[in-house]
């Protein structure tokens, strides 16, 4: 079972509203573990795009686990010749956001991930380091404790919002959403 372990500081969202269905998903440049920068949703233009936020540690439980179930079904690639296995042309990523009090923290902490996650995962983890009042007020955060998970349209325009803990109903309404080669 492959486990990701983030240490996530501050993560917040309430329930989106339907006002914010087709709404732009807010600029977030991020450093991945391959020690790139991503730019959300620039970089990520023509394909849907999966995010998972993580604004504290008590939300990093929670998003580690959507961490197994989402390499299973969107990252890896389907095992040949299996019947039903769907192959999904998908950006994930899960971002642990480094804001406030936080920041100084960044690079222990993003040493430490790189270090106890499979290297095969670290392109799929981004590295946030800012203010938190951007997302508070674009995405209407107002729980840190809990992950949100974002998925976005080709143009970077939010299509479905969940948050909290994995369950594979919540990850099916991702897949629903999402066209299979």
């Amino acid at each position: 079972m492959i486990r990701l372990c983030i240490f996530s500081v501050f993560v917040s969202a309430s329930l989106l509203t339907n006002a914010q269905m087709g709404t732009p998903f807010p600029q977030l440049e991020g450093e991945s573990l391959v020690h790139g920068m991503v730019n959300i949703p620039e970089d990520v233009q023509g394909k849907h795009t999966l995010i998972g936020l993580a604004f504290s540690k008590k939300s990093e439980k929670d998003l580690n686990g959507w961490f197994n179930p989402v390499y299973q079904q969107l990252i890896k690639e389907p095992e040949a010749g299996s019947l039903f296995a769907f192959s999904y042309d998908v950006n994930v990523f899960f971002v642990p956001m480094l804001t406030g009090a936080k920041r100084p923290a960044y690079e222990s902490v993003m040493k430490k991930v790189e270090k106890d996650v499979d290297k095969k995962l670290h392109p799929n983890i981004l590295f946030y380091k800012g203010s938190m009042k951007d997302y508070k007020d674009a995405l209407n955060i107002d729980d840190k404790d809990v992950p949100y998970i974002y998925l976005l349209d080709p143009d970077g325009k939010i299509v479905y919002m969940t948050k909290g803990a994995y369950s594979q109903a919540k990850l099916q309404k991702v897949v629903d959403k999402l066209p299979f080669e």
